[in-house]
């Protein structure tokens, strides 16, 4: 399957038509970008680690039921994908208080809540991805009222899937954003990728993070933490 022409170029990605117009080609890059893309950088390495994880990670999830628009793997930085209409909503799961939530709401940061909790943003660059709530959803006709359960029914079963594979890891999901998206014949599928960049991932004895923060908040090892988190993914997928 050949690169054609280039569709679209996002923050971290760029997405390529293909000779089959239901299958494009996704291209990771290394470039960083936090805060709605005020603040810019280079993360060497980045892209092959996130395609890797994001498509293992993928592989996994539909190992359970989970659909989603990963088909394979082309290189270390390219896979193949089914084409999605994505759906303008991101889902927020988060297990753990952190970041924005721990800010928005006052409350420190580890704060392990007795159930995780969804959030909904409107996936828009220009308005900064404002949160709203599925009533918002439903006015702006991002999607259908059984889309949006599909969403949320599909985000819980990711969660327990991915918290449960990262504790093997000895690696505790804090929170993570999930995009989806329609199929040609309707049907909601995962989208996107999974990985540092998406995941709030910290060691389960130190808390250490081993995510995008650490390029967020200048703590510097960002490629450390990166490598670190994909190869404990690789050691515990040989197992």
């Amino acid at each position: 399957m050949n690169k054609g022409k280039q569709l679209y170029e996002g923050k971290a990605k760029k997405v390529f038509a293909t000779e089959d117009p239901e299958l494009l080609i996704v291209s990771y890059k290394d470039d960083a970008t936090a805060f709605n893309g005020l603040k810019k950088g280079t993360i060497q390495g980045k892209g092959v680690i996130n395609n890797r994880m994001s498509n293992a990670l993928m592989r996994m999830l539909e190992g359970e039921g989970i659909p989603t628009h990963f088909v394979r793997e082309i290189s270390e930085r390219d896979t193949l994908v089914k084409k999605v209409q994505i759906v303008p909503l991101e889902v927020i799961v988060r297990n753990i208080s952190a970041g924005s939530f721990a800010k928005r709401y006052g409350v420190e940061e580890g704060i392990t809540f007795s159930a995780p909790t969804i959030e909904f943003s409107y996936k828009n660059d220009e308005l900064g991805d404002p949160l709203l709530n599925e009533y918002h959803a439903l006015a702006l006709n991002l999607a259908t009222k059984e889309e949006i359960q599909t969403i949320k029914d599909l985000s819980f079963r990711v969660n327990d899937a991915l918290k449960a594979f990262w504790a093997s890891c000895g690696v505790t999901l804090v929170d993570f954003k999930l995009e989806f998206g329609r199929l040609g014949d309707g049907t909601i599928a995962l989208a996107d990728e999974i990985s540092p960049d998406t995941c709030r991932l910290w060691d389960s004895k130190t808390h250490e993070k081993l995510d995008k923060d650490r390029f967020r908040r200048d703590m510097g090892g960002v490629v450390e933490a990166y490598r670190e988190i994909m190869g404990r993914l690789e050691k515990q997928m040989e197992k």
